[in-house]
């Protein structure tokens, strides 16, 4: 039986490189340094919302330089939801709302892919509403 922190046989070894290179092409980046700054800024912003085994878990599927970005925030005990994640980016980064938009989908994408879709749902349980768009997928609301 397989550990829930170990990454997946599909994710694993993937290089912080290889996931700038992959936000990069997916998020039409003119540079690698653009890149990187914007993953700094979406990493950061979900390390100071998520929380617990989900927060440990991402952490350690993540490439190292990833979760050190992830790790060093710490989490507010009010997550924000989706828009406000966006909101907050924006603010933070000087960009628009769209911009941010576009930023934290580009990047969450690709932790998502790395997180794999079992711990991408226990992720997606903890956080508010609005998230689970933010990680390219739908989001279902039960009705009432």
């Amino acid at each position: 039986m397989r550990s829930l922190r170990e990454p997946t046989r599909a994710t694993a070894g993937v290089t912080f490189d290889q996931m700038l290179e992959k936000i990069r092409y997916e998020g039409a980046y003119p540079t690698r340094e653009r890149a990187e700054t914007v993953t700094h800024a979406v990493l950061s912003g979900l390390g100071r919302q998520l929380t617990g085994d989900e927060r440990v878990d991402l952490a350690a599927r993540l490439p190292a330089e990833a979760a050190l970005i992830f790790t060093a925030q710490i989490p507010d005990p009010a997550p924000f939801t989706g828009w406000g994640f966006v909101k907050d980016l924006s603010a933070r980064t000087g960009g628009t709302p769209a911009t941010a938009r576009w930023d934290a989908g580009t990047v969450l994408a690709a932790v998502a892919h790395i997180a794999g879709p079992d711990l991408l749902d226990r992720i997606i349980g903890q956080l508010p509403s609005g998230y689970a768009l933010l990680f390219g997928r739908a989001e279902l609301i039960q009705a009432a």
